[in-house]
């Protein structure tokens, strides 16, 4: 287009990116449970992924991680990938749907404004007003149909963001190698842990998986953990932190668009009441930040920058 330069049209992908890829990574995993078991499924998905990030990274010259590093990427990872993008995946395949999901997940910042008391931050007025206005949001999400007919689905989509929001802030205080190689290795580590507890929990893959599964974990590998992160990690560089972020309103979004029309889901009345209220929560949060939001500081500390500052889902 005449006139727009490549570095809009850089950010105009970049952000494109982070808005839809990251809402339908909750569609792309109920899909790939068809054929695999959750643990299993991220397990495979997260080491491919950051196991192509690494190799890609010292290629480039990019030093390996320290030991300490590689201990306090997997003590991350385990919190971010597991107790986040695990717990999730279980919620999924117990029959909780994918916008439904994502709606509840959009409560992450309020978790991390939350969170950050805990290292000294506590919530200053407005910030308190869009945590009330966002937990009213999630109680009354609980009252959806998927929710009522799967308490455990339930508490497990409320828990994962929890263990996401800790290991956010939790990673601003450890030792990180620089950004990218931060992220792969979380992923890499998280991976590794979740393929050793998927069989403890007793997952087996029984038979082969279906075409429609493999095609969802690859998806879910290359553009929900590769290029997704990557374009998030650009747009930290390029734009305003309110902007890089403002996948916390877009991606519930697409997930329920996703999951209703492609994914043959059905939302009830609460869903379309909580999700304005969640992301009106999140929205007050982010506002009344006088500096930029928890997650976007650990996301955008290049030296300490790992799979913290993503979303999703991821």
């Amino acid at each position: 287009m005449e006139g727009v330069s490549p570095r809009t049209v850089r950010i105009v992908l970049a952000q494109a990116a982070v808005w839809i890829i990251w809402g339908s990574t909750y569609l792309a995993l109920r899909f790939a449970l068809e054929g695999f078991p959750p643990f299993l499924l991220n397990g495979i998905r997260f080491v491919f992924a950051g196991g192509v990030m690494y190799l890609f990274l010292r290629i480039r010259g990019t030093p390996a991680p320290t030991r300490a590093q590689w201990w306090n990427m997997a003590r991350v990872g385990t919190l971010l990938l597991v107790g986040g993008v695990g717990l999730v995946t279980i919620a999924e395949d117990l029959g909780v749907g994918s916008g439904v999901a994502a709606t509840a997940i959009a409560a992450m910042p309020l978790w991390i404004a939350l969170i950050s008391g805990l290292y000294g931050s506590w919530p200053n007025r407005m910030e308190w007003l869009g945590l009330v206005v966002g937990f009213a949001g999630v109680i009354t999400l609980a009252q959806e149909g998927d929710f009522r007919t799967t308490t455990l689905g339930m508490a497990l989509v409320i828990i994962s963001p929890i263990f996401w929001s800790f290991g956010s802030m939790w990673s601003r205080r450890l030792d990180m190698p620089p950004a990218f190689m931060a992220t792969a290795g979380q992923l890499f580590a998280g991976g590794v842990v979740l393929l050793i507890l998927g069989p403890l929990r007793g997952e087996r893959i029984t038979e082969a998986p279906n075409a429609t599964s493999w095609i969802a974990l690859l998806y879910l590998a290359v553009f929900g953990s590769i290029v997704a992160y990557s374009a998030y990690i650009f747009l930290l560089r390029e734009v305003r932190p309110a902007m890089a972020t403002s996948y916390a309103y877009v991606n519930p979004v697409v997930a329920v668009i996703l999951g209703v029309t492609l994914g043959a889901e059905v939302v009830t009345g609460p869903v379309f009441i909580a999700m304005p209220l969640i992301l009106a929560g999140v929205a007050l949060v982010t506002l009344a930040q006088r500096r930029p939001l928890p997650v976007t500081v650990v996301a955008g500390n290049e030296k300490k920058l790992g799979f913290a500052g993503a979303i999703r889902r991821r």
